[in-house]
């Protein structure tokens, strides 16, 4: 038999949500790779991929780098809240996390930014992200004026950093035979707290598919 979902199902879909994210690491070349979906002021939809880089289920939340500059940032700076799917086909696993979004803390940014290798620093650091451009040409133009420039290093830009989904409600989904799919949601109120939220209580129950 296929695999299911818990049963009776876990108070906390976290730990879960965490385990599926270590297996597909261990199978999956861009298993950390997740949809984003952000509403900008005006109320349209965009999505687009991003790679998580972080998971602290204990928190309860998962963390991004992006240029804030962005059209994605610029959604997030207008209407704060994100949705995220990770879906690997090879396990039939998918997981969706919606909550709130806050900035990540400076250090986490500076401290994500100097693991990147140098290429992606400057072209992170060159590019006006989602900005128009003339034309390849000219964006190349701008990573060479910033290698020039970089002297002993390339800090971070100050529009650049960090972005925290704060789990406010959690999907776990594994694909049966005969799209008779194993589906179960969690919700809890976030509490504002230091640096963030805080989570109550999860309630969780199982969805028809």
């Amino acid at each position: 038999m296929r695999e299911a979902l818990p049963e009776p199902l876990p108070d906390d879909p976290l730990p879960l949500a965490e385990t599926w994210l270590a297996e597909a690491a261990k199978a999956v070349k861009t298993a950390t790779a997740m949809s984003l979906a952000t509403v900008d002021l005006d109320g349209n939809p965009t999505a687009r991929m991003v790679i998580c880089r972080g998971f602290d289920p204990r928190a309860g939340w998962l963390v991004f780098y992006t240029d804030r500059e962005s059209a994605k940032g610029r959604a997030l700076t207008a209407r704060p809240r994100a949705a995220a799917v990770f879906h690997w086909d090879v396990f039939e696993r998918q997981i969706r996390v919606e909550g709130p979004v806050t900035l990540a803390p400076d250090a986490d940014s500076d401290r994500y930014w100097n693991t990147r290798p140098v290429e992606a620093r400057v072209a992170a650091a060159a590019s006006a992200q989602s900005r128009p451009i003339p034309s390849r040409a000219a964006f190349l133009a701008r990573i060479d004026d910033v290698t020039r420039g970089a002297g002993d290093g390339i800090p971070r830009p100050p529009r650049w950093g960090g972005y925290r989904i704060w789990a406010e409600r959690v999907e776990l989904w594994v694909g049966q035979p005969g799209r008779a799919h194993d589906r179960a949601v969690w919700t809890r109120t976030l509490l504002p707290s230091e640096g963030g939220f805080r989570g109550g209580v999860w309630s969780g129950t199982r969805l028809m598919p």
